[in-house]
């Protein structure tokens, strides 16, 4: 299993436990709440939503990383498509990161 898929299925499975927020406005709420660990932006998400998600990403010493595009982020929760994803559960947060780590060092 390729590591995109694995980090995709490990979104489907924050959302089925409650510790997603997707969407630009709930991700936005997650961020600014502090709850958020770690902020999923699409890779074909406008450069404005990228742009803003950094800026208060940085602001608020959340990590941030790009990844697929809508369709895949929407389809591995289960929904429409969605351009942003804040996973709130330190645990999964740490799994994606480790999981894409695995897949940065094998390149």
């Amino acid at each position: 299993m390729n590591e995109e898929k694995k980090v995709l299925n490990l979104l489907g499975l924050a959302q089925r436990s409650g510790k997603l927020a997707s969407g630009e406005f709930q991700t936005e709420k997650a961020v600014k709440e502090q709850r958020a660990a770690l902020v999923i932006l699409a890779a074909d998400a406008s450069e404005n939503t990228k742009k803003k998600f950094q800026n208060m990403c940085t602001f608020y010493r959340v990590n941030i990383l790009e990844l697929s595009g809508k369709d895949a982020l929407g389809h591995g929760i289960g929904r429409s498509e969605r351009s942003s994803l804040a996973v709130m559960d330190d645990g999964f947060a740490k799994a994606i990161l480790k999981a894409l780590e695995a897949y940065s060092t094998r390149r």
